[in-house]
């Protein structure tokens, strides 16, 4: 009787500790697989959605405009989890459709190309306005981006000297700010009130924005559309031609 109960203890013991083996080894096959690496098909696949949906061919600059227009924690890196991101997404869509314009949306610090068509043509991470107080070169004021409507009334080509700093091919949309090329585009608003755009971009940017070129600049409180202006363009060309 004895023996017996010897062992059933001993088996009793040998079961518990092999159900705990398997539990501990079930668990870190499931955490390794948690953390497996992403494989060459798969990224490719997240490259060619992001390009798909707009957000253009360079890898880590997509990735970054993709996370700051889902409201993503914005890395740069990726993930298991961005891949399922993309797959999932839905294109952008510009907040006033049908004309050639651009649109800046400061929540999201993205700006939007649309072509003649109204579609989206290109999308640019941007840094804008930090809304902080500056004492910069002589220099006080408010470093802030205005929302509205506007239009780019003047350009240049290459670099322009301005008080605060250098611009790299400026198109001036609303006194003395411009969208410019900058070689520090943070991911955050941290400009004295002009709209950063990535070097890269900046003279392909200028081809696309002649003087009269519509700007539209909102956030979640405030947005005012531009198709009038653009209709009233349509009807001034449309006179020109007769």
């Amino acid at each position: 009787m004895r023996v017996s109960k010897n062992l059933a203890s001993t088996l009793l013991l040998t079961l518990s500790l092999l159900l705990l083996v398997s539990t501990d080894i079930f668990a870190t096959t499931k955490s390794k697989g948690a953390r497996r690496a992403l494989n060459r098909s798969e990224i490719r696949e997240a490259e060619h959605r992001l390009a798909e949906m707009g957000y253009g061919r360079d890898s880590r600059s997509a990735l970054i405009v993709f996370q700051k227009w889902e409201g993503r924690k914005v890395t740069g890196r990726l993930t298991r989890d961005e891949v399922d991101a993309i797959l999932n997404a839905e294109p952008p869509a510009p907040r006033d459709a049908g004309y050639k314009h651009v649109e800046v949306d400061l929540d999201r610090q993205v700006l939007l190309l649309m072509d003649s068509e109204g579609a989206i043509s290109k999308i640019l991470p941007v840094s804008t306005g930090s809304g902080k107080h500056y004492h910069e070169k002589g220099m006080r004021g408010l470093a802030y981006t205005p929302t509205g409507r506007f239009r780019i009334y003047g350009k240049m080509s290459g670099w322009r000297k301005s008080p605060l700093g250098l611009l790299y091919y400026p198109n001036y949309f609303s006194d003395g700010l411009a969208i410019h090329g900058n070689p520090s585009v943070p991911q955050i608003p941290q400009s004295h009130g002009c709209i950063r755009i990535p070097m890269s971009s900046a003279r392909y940017m200028s081809t696309q924005l002649p003087v009269g070129t519509i700007v539209l600049i909102y956030d979640s409180e405030s947005f005012v559309s531009a198709k009038d202006w653009a209709e009233a363009d349509k009807q001034k060309e449309a006179a020109k031609v007769q």
